[in-house]
């Protein structure tokens, strides 16, 4: 639950912090089995059902940190088995990206209906008289469902007056938009990867915190370490208020450069790149080459729409995303640099791995994992002397991180090229959502329509990486795009860049 620092936001930002500093401590990584030791101490355990197997699952996580694939449980393996494969600065996470490690997973029943505690055992029985297939008996001063009988109609659960009755969903499969967890043999869950396109929803969702991502941790402070090579952090626009009420542009600018970073360059200024080819992209091939026009910034988005409506997915933009754009944008200015690309999504760390992206973005970090690497260098933004302000993106641009933002920016330039060009458009938060546009797009509704998808609730704010409440971050966004001098992409300043795209 993003916003509240749990036993499982603990959890996960231990594992981080520790990965990260044994990379700041430059310590051999077969240190990593002593790590579940002195995260939990004593004989007993802080949040499974025994201290033994809270040290496997931390165990996990920790190989996960480094790219390196979870254990068979069958298996006799240390946590530092393979490590050496992490070891170094150029090595990347062995796919998949998302995983499930079994033995934390709760095998939370799916789609069943269940009658609770609040049951008063009522005279009236409402829910045995509406029940169509006679499932409901009458039990130990509580009714009963059989589970062979009923066919979760769900009128039991409207009919009872005290709430008492109600659905359980497995939260994973309720929060994957692509229907890509089932269960397995022992009802736990499993990831179908021919579906999955990593957005993370289901890695939020979990409350036994069993589902985890790979990532970088590691390698990016490795390269950080190098001091031959100059390292560029490419911060996503939904960084706003995602560290503390002080992590705005200048402190965050501030700490990246006491972590070794040569500077930050904002994302939104790519975005503002984007903004402009997906205008031209739209006027040059709407209607007339492609009945609609998605937009290109979400991967998540842009894979599942490829895939599953491949007939159209020359409808969906092939523009860079803004991540490409301002890492491209980065290595152009700076040659032979390196790019960590620091953002809210999961689905980032996919997409750099595609032969097209890798020379442009070296690592990609979530802003979770970059709080562990700060905690790890014991840097507080509380402490922290301000960057001088710049503003190099746009209010548009940085608008990106919220759903409906791309959609805006790119209208305001088209009607900049076009005045009087009318753009109707039809946007979509969570890849459920975006799934049912791209049905109707595909029927036929929205032929001359701009599409914009987001395959996180609430757009990039709400990514599975990010650290703060959705509704609060937009309000930090939205003030922060208020006090921008700059308002529309074009006047961002960066269009001789625009050759980077041609």
């Amino acid at each position: 639950m993003r916003g509240v620092y749990s036993s499982k936001a603990k959890g996960r930002h231990d594992v981080f912090r520790a990965v990260a500093k044994l990379a700041f401590d430059g310590a051999d990584l077969k240190r990593i089995d002593e790590i579940p030791y002195e995260l939990v101490r004593g004989e007993e355990s802080q949040s499974y059902d025994n201290i033994f197997l809270e040290r496997a699952v931390i165990g996990e996580r920790l190989r996960v940190a480094l790219g390196l694939p979870i254990r068979d449980a069958s298996e006799y393996k240390l946590i530092s088995d393979g490590v050496e494969n992490a070891a170094t600065e150029e090595s990347y996470y062995t796919p998949p990206l998302i995983n499930i490690i079994k033995f934390a997973c709760h095998a939370c029943p799916d789609h069943v209906t269940v009658v609770t505690n609040l049951c008063q055992n009522c005279i009236e029985h409402p829910c045995r008289e509406v029940c169509p297939k006679h499932a409901i008996t009458l039990g130990n001063r509580q009714s009963v469902i059989d589970r062979d009988k009923c066919v979760n109609c769900g009128r039991c659960i409207a009919a009872c007056p005290y709430n008492a009755i109600i659905r359980m969903d497995r939260p994973c499969m309720k929060a994957c938009g692509m229907g890509a967890i089932r269960e397995d043999e022992n009802g736990r869950a499993e990831i179908d990867y021919s579906k999955c396109v990593a957005c993370g929803m289901c890695l939020v969702s979990c409350p036994f915190s069993a589902i985890v991502d790979k990532s970088q941790i590691y390698q990016t402070i490795m390269a950080l370490k190098d001091t031959d090579t100059p390292v560029y952090a490419v911060v996503a626009p939904s960084f706003v208020g995602q560290f503390g009420p002080k992590s705005d542009q200048q402190h965050l600018r501030a700490a990246l450069k006491a972590l070794g970073f040569a500077d930050m360059v904002e994302v939104a200024v790519g975005a503002d790149l984007c903004t402009i080819q997906e205008a031209r992209d739209f006027l040059r091939e709407v209607p007339d080459k492609i009945p609609f026009m998605g937009t290109s910034c979400c991967p998540a988005w842009s894979v599942m729409a490829k895939t599953m409506f491949p007939k159209y997915a020359n409808c969906i933009s092939m523009t860079f995303t803004p991540m490409v754009f301002a890492a491209r944008m980065t290595k152009k200015q700076h040659p032979g640099c390196k790019t960590v690309f620091i953002g809210p999504c999961a689905a980032k760390k996919l997409e750099a791995r595609r032969r097209t992206v890798r020379s442009e973005v070296d690592y990609v970090l979530t802003f979770e994992e970059m709080s562990g690497i700060f905690d790890a260098a014991g840097i507080s933004f509380d402490n922290l002397s301000m960057e001088p302000e710049r503003e190099d993106s746009t209010a548009d641009g940085k608008g990106f991180a919220t759903g409906g933002g791309v959609a805006k920016a790119v209208i305001d330039r088209i009607h900049t090229i076009s005045p009087g060009r009318e753009v109707p458009t039809a946007r979509a938060e969570g890849l459920a959502d975006c799934r049912k546009m791209m049905q109707l797009a595909v029927a036929g509704k929205y032929n001359g329509y701009l599409l914009e998808g987001m395959g996180c609730p609430g757009g990039c704010i709400g990514g599975s990486g990010v650290l703060q409440d959705v509704k609060k971050s937009a309000a930090s966004l939205q003030k922060q795009m208020t006090a921008s001098q700059k308002k529309k992409s074009g006047e961002s300043g960066y269009q001789d860049y625009m050759d980077l795209i041609e």
